[in-house]
């Protein structure tokens, strides 16, 4: 049976998602929470913790909480894959495999990858869509050492990344993300169902294990109009870096 404090913290995050409490506006005070969901404040407390440790809130004690974020950004705060994040949300992630095969590296894959120039990488071309509207072009290249078990699995999987920590028990738990922005190309636009030359959101991003080997490094490619993406922040731990375009 889920706790009454998770239920209050589910409600006020599905709360902030609608832009009931946009971004940084204040949440009502904990007596109004309290009675709202006929609870004592103690309760609320909890409830406001988990947002808190989420990163979707602001404490500070004595004032009312800042809502700082919303689970429609994809956040870089933690590495998520687009399915996890879809779910976070309350809404159906799909994906499918459109092209897939071994190539030699490329001297940027081998930079990415540590590899030598020449190991066979495997290349996947995969359309992740958002309740069934296409959103999202992966073109991921996989490490020879990962490969072999990325290859095998069904060209509809909603989640590699869940499916790999299943079956290997690989864990993601590094990313280095550069953000910029592109136009379709025509088989960008063909295959995100938008005009040539559309604004696209691009993410060049290297995932790597605890060990920091890495697994793979992909060109991903976000519709604007329906995906953004956000960076938290602070004084004490500061994510986010400028640097000159490539």
């Amino acid at each position: 049976m889920t706790a009454r404090h998770e239920e209050i913290a589910e409600a006020l995050r599905a709360a902030i998602d609608r832009e009931e409490y946009t971004v940084g506006s204040r949440l009502p005070a904990e007596t109004e929470l309290a009675a709202q969901y006929a609870v004592s404040r103690g309760t609320v407390r909890q409830a406001v913790a988990r947002l808190t440790a989420e990163g979707l809130i602001g404490s500070r004690q004595g004032a009312r909480r800042v809502v700082l974020a919303s689970r429609r950004s994809q956040s870089f705060a933690e590495l998520r894959s687009f399915a996890q994040w879809a779910r976070a949300m309350g809404r159906e992630a799909t994906g499918l495999v459109r092209e897939q095969g071994y190539r030699p590296a490329t001297p940027e894959d081998s930079i990415r990858l540590h590899l030598p120039a020449g190991t066979p990488v495997l290349h996947v071309l995969r359309v992740r869509a958002l309740d069934g509207e296409p959103v999202l072009l992966e073109r991921t290249v996989y490490a020879d050492w990962i490969a072999p078990a990325v290859e095998p699995i069904e060209p509809d999987c909603p989640s590699v990344t869940q499916r790999l920590h299943e079956r290997r028990g690989l864990v993601f738990a590094y990313g280095e993300h550069v953000i910029d922005a592109v136009s379709a190309g025509g088989r960008d636009a063909e295959l995100l169902g938008v005009r040539r030359t559309s604004p696209l959101l691009r993410v060049r991003r290297v995932t790597t294990t605890h060990e920091g080997r890495p697994v793979e490094w992909s060109d991903d490619r976000y519709r604007s109009d329906v995906v953004s993406f956000s960076v938290h922040n602070s004084i004490g731990n500061n994510a986010l870096a400028r640097k000159p375009a490539e």
